[in-house]
């Protein structure tokens, strides 16, 4: 349905329910950035992973304003259920003695869930500048998921 033929409350709850499947998302890649960073062995990988997660917390901040604006009070989300299982099986992984490149394989499977998480907000008719923030992140984010992909692939190399 569009958001555009909703009244006013309804189109803040639509809204609402779109941005939170994205905050939902960030949270777990928040977490995830970190969890995996601090098992990687590379220090580049470790640091930009720490940037990441900063960077995801930035996103959420952002769009818990957009629905403030909206008239909505706190957000309270804590990730997903994929997500925490995602974290929990790098774990296993980095305990099991699976290097860099497993983690890796964990880090582009969650950015993969991203990327899907903005292509479905945006495929929803959303004010202009709530469409231009998420607009904006995506590109963060795909940028993110090659760079993830692209270390990922350069140490299978190795």
């Amino acid at each position: 349905m569009s958001i555009n033929t909703l009244d006013g409350s309804e189109k803040n709850r639509a809204m609402e329910l779109v941005l939170l499947d994205v905050i939902k998302t960030l949270e777990d890649g928040q977490k995830g950035f970190v969890d995996i960073g601090d098992h990687l062995k590379d220090e580049t990988l470790k640091r930009y992973f720490l940037a990441e997660s900063l960077k995801r917390a930035n996103f959420r901040a952002e769009l818990e304003n957009e629905l403030h604006r909206a008239g909505m009070a706190d957000v309270k989300e804590s990730g997903t259920v994929a997500g925490a299982a995602r974290r929990a099986w790098g774990d296993l992984k980095a305990k099991l003695g699976g290097g860099d490149h497993a983690l890796l394989e964990t880090a582009e499977k969650a950015e993969d869930e991203a990327k899907d998480a903005y292509g479905n907000a945006l495929k929803h008719e959303l004010p202009l500048p709530v469409r231009e923030l998420l607009s904006e992140q995506q590109s963060h984010v795909l940028a993110s998921h090659d760079y993830v992909r692209a270390q990922r692939d350069a140490l299978a190399t190795k």
